[in-house]
């Protein structure tokens, strides 16, 4: 392998976003943060955007940076949150900052989507693809209906790390693992499926030319060049959906695991070769998004760290640290209090701590009181809510799931870690917490030739970090307090 290359990765998520340099030296990798900054919602009009210029303007200067400082970038990369998008005119000007996921005009719209437009069973047997309402086919239609201005215009359509490939480089893609978010398109052709595009009143030749991670899409424009001081740099399409480049970053070892990306949102699933799309995939509302060299990620979100940050916030008596926060959750009695993580009621409630107290009481079990009780129940919850979805996967998965890797931030919670090994009964392996970033430069290092292939760049992760190991414990208890789990559960499902 080739010594010192040097890659500047955009990881942006829904409130920050950061520009990495990382460095592949013998085979292993380091990191070095350039900048950070916040990725602001503007509401104005009763709308949500997102500033595709303030974004565009941090990569730019992030780029400066690195050239200042005289780090030989090899290449860039992009990768984003998903769902969301940009429309382009014909002249090849941004119509409009893109609306947000979080705005709420798609609220109700699915239902009148498939009442409307195409049964809800139909447009999962084309897709694969979990139902949420601020999937882009439902916000596509949203704007069609309410006759949206910059829609009507619109030539081209590109997705939020697609967009900003634009501009950086002039040339539109449609990058495969940020298109499968959308629910439009057909996991089995890994293409936009047509009947949902005209269900919308969009055509395939509005969106850019389909291309798969580890892909150039071209170099800097003289204009970015002369922005940045840089030469021609090419831009790569990564995997442009942040939990497929995370995904991408699992250090394993073999096949035989199933990954737990761990943040504000939970996403527990494994890799395939092929979408698994069947009636029990549709009743237990799993997703197939595109994958690295051909992979599906079979997975189900779960209402993650979520309910602890939001907790956190209202908690006035806490420590501000997070081990010792954790630390007196630890002394609490376990399983007085448990709950389902993914609840309608905790989706953005005024107080989540009342939430919380009010589910306990709906289903007659103790009412957690003070912060410590509360974050006991919530670790206790998240670990068996991920026990059930970790059985649903073992009914899928065409291998024997030996190992679990724990991946983003929640990696560096050795309670939940435990907790996690213990009930789904298999080795934890905890790391890297940087996963996202890690991918998007492995990706990168992947289309110049450094590494040849997926297996490749997981063992230089894996050389590269140290990760933390969980084996299971106290089974008897986690089996009695699961079942305990399913009958609460059940009484508001």
């Amino acid at each position: 392998m080739e010594n010192g290359k040097c890659f500047f990765a955009v990881d942006l998520g829904a409130t920050s976003g950061r520009t990495i340099i990382g460095t592949l030296t013998d085979g292993k990798f380091s990191l070095e943060e350039l900048t950070r900054f916040d990725n602001n919602l503007i509401q104005t009009g009763g709308r949500f955007y997102w500033d595709i210029y303030a974004l565009y303007l941090e990569i730019i200067k992030g780029l400066k940076l690195a050239a200042q400082n005289n780090i030989p970038i090899t290449s860039i990369g992009i990768d984003t949150w998903g769902v969301d998008f940009v429309f382009v005119g014909d002249d090849g000007a941004i119509l409009r900052n893109p609306r947000a996921y979080r705005d709420p005009h798609t609220m109700g719209v699915m239902e009148e989507f498939f009442d409307k437009c195409m049964d809800k069973k139909k447009v999962y047997d084309i897709t694969g693809i979990q139902f949420m309402n601020f999937n882009s086919l439902f916000q596509l239609y949203a704007m069609r209906r309410n006759e949206d201005s910059a829609m009507r215009q619109a030539a081209k359509v590109l997705f939020v790390p697609d967009c900003l490939s634009y501009m950086l480089t002039g040339k539109m893609v449609c990058e495969y693992t940020i298109a499968s978010t959308s629910q439009i398109l057909d996991p089995r052709t890994k293409e936009l499926d047509d009947s949902l595009l005209k269900s919308v009143g969009l055509k395939r030749e509005q969106f850019g030319e389909m291309v798969n991670p580890a892909t150039v899409i071209g170099t800097l424009t003289e204009e970015v060049q002369a922005l940045t001081g840089l030469g021609a740099v090419p831009v790569i399409a990564v995997a442009g959906h942040d939990t497929a480049s995370a995904v991408a970053a699992v250090p394993a070892c073999d096949e035989q695991f199933a990954y737990l990306s761990s943040g504000t949102w939970s996403l527990m699933g494994i890799e395939t070769k092929e979408a698994v799309i069947n009636e029990k995939s549709f009743a237990y509302n799993f997703t197939n998004e595109g994958g690295i060299e051909g992979t599906t990620r079979f997975l189900k979100n779960i209402c993650g760290m979520w309910l602890y940050e939001r907790c956190r916030k209202e908690w006035t008596d806490a420590p501000k640290s997070h081990p010792e926060l954790q630390k007196k959750a630890m002394e609490v009695k376990p399983f007085q209090s448990i709950i389902n993580p993914d609840d309608s009621s905790f989706a953005n409630p005024v107080s989540m701590v009342q939430a919380i107290q009010d589910y306990c009481r709906k289903t007659n079990q103790y009412v957690p009181e003070g912060y410590a009780e509360v974050c006991r129940c919530i670790f206790d919850s998240l670990a068996l809510r991920y026990r059930q979805v970790f059985t649903w996967l073992k009914e899928f998965a065409s291998f024997p799931i030996k190992t679990l890797h724990v991946i983003g931030g929640g990696s560096l919670n050795p309670y939940l870690n435990q907790f996690t090994s213990n009930a789904t009964g298999v080795e934890v392996l905890a790391g890297p917490q940087e996963c996202t970033a890690i991918g998007n430069i492995m990706l990168q290092a992947k289309a110049c030739g450094v590494v040849s292939d997926i297996w490749e760049m997981r063992k230089i992760i894996a050389d590269s970090i140290l990760m933390k190991r969980f084996t299971p414990q106290d089974k008897e208890q986690w089996d009695e307090a699961f079942q305990h789990y399913l009958e609460v559960t059940k009484q508001l499902s």
